[in-house]
């Protein structure tokens, strides 16, 4: 059944009784009424359509979000997925080149080794060459006496030889060391023969001052293990033997724990060497500063003498006078 809507309905005119027909609305508006019915049904339409665009607005909007977000997610998915190709790849690329890094290294060390190897037999040639040049040059120490080569436990036994000829106490275990620098290794070794062979005294000797570590250099002389340890040079081997050389034959009176006993005369022993070494350095220094200074007297000399013959030579022009009478004779 089709539903009328109140305001086309027709009722009779209060007015006129039927005598005419008048739509609701046109009856209330003549009495300066409202159809709040048709208010209402105008409000509930107009909410109904806020609604639904509202409804629709928020739809568009969720879609739009919807959209927005999955197209965010697809970006990340698909960036996660480039990096991870690219990770794989840059795993892989990194892994060849560490293949390819650790063949050349193990052939870097194959040919490493063979030098190292050839390396050894030289320091080896070098070390038994050192050895044989020092042996050479203590046998010509006056008042020295030096073994034959040591087959272990060493390389030499050194002391000195009594007015007799004869060697005397205390003996010294010489280790003759050419190397970039010292270890504490080898100074236990040292340590380690001389208690081998009963020996109180041992001389760790370094081709050169560069060798030493600076705790060799300030300790000099010094005791480990009941073993007095001489760290030394070939340039000063000779010198420190004259130092000692008292205080051993006080040991040959004395007893050879004269050190032990003495504890002053030891530091003073342990201070010498040190300081000793820093006078040589400051006396080349100063031999070196008196060369320089006799080859510039040298110099300065020849120079003056030069000048002088110049001066001698040289024909000097008489300087031309500033008074009235110079001009004239110009003039003239």
């Amino acid at each position: 059944m089709p539903t009328r809507s109140l305001s086309s309905e027709t009722i009779e005119c209060p007015l006129c009784a039927g005598a005419g027909e008048l739509t609701r609305a046109e009856i209330l508006d003549r009495l300066g009424a409202k159809d709040f019915a048709r208010v209402a049904q105008l409000s509930a339409e107009e909410a109904i359509r806020l609604l639904q665009s509202k409804h629709d607005r928020e739809h568009q909007t969720a879609w739009s979000r919807f959209e927005t977000e999955l197209a965010k997610r697809t970006a990340e998915i698909r960036e996660r997925h480039g990096e991870e190709l690219r990770m794989t790849k840059s795993e892989r690329d990194d892994l060849t080149r560490r293949v390819e890094a650790s063949l050349r290294e193990v052939g870097e060390l194959r040919e490493q080794n063979q030098q190292l190897e050839v390396e050894m037999a030289k320091v080896a040639r070098v070390g038994k060459r050192e050895e044989m040049d020092f042996a050479e040059e203590a046998r010509g120490w006056a008042g020295i006496c030096i073994s034959e080569k040591l087959p272990r436990n060493g390389d030499f036994i050194l002391c000195y030889r009594a007015p007799n000829g004869d060697p005397t106490e205390p003996k010294i275990l010489i280790d003759c060391k050419d190397k970039l620098v010292i270890a504490e290794s080898d100074i236990d070794k040292i340590v380690r023969d001389a208690r081998e062979r009963s020996i109180g005294v041992a001389a760790l000797v370094a081709r050169d001052e560069s060798q030493l570590r600076l705790i060799d250099r300030e300790s000099r002389w010094s005791r480990k293990d009941s073993v007095w340890v001489l760290r030394t040079t070939r340039q000063w081997i000779v010198r420190d033997l004259d130092l000692l050389k008292p205080i051993f034959e006080r040991m040959r009176v004395q007893g050879f724990d004269l050190l032990d006993r003495n504890a002053v005369l030891a530091d003073e022993l342990r201070r010498t060497f040190p300081e000793i070494d820093r006078i040589e350095k400051e006396l080349g220094k100063a031999a070196k500063a008196i060369q320089s200074v006799s080859a510039l007297v040298v110099r300065y000399r020849e120079r003056l003498r030069e000048l002088c013959d110049t001066a001698a030579t040289a024909k000097i022009a008489p300087k031309p006078e500033r008074d009235g009478g110079s001009r004239e004779t110009v003039g003239a």
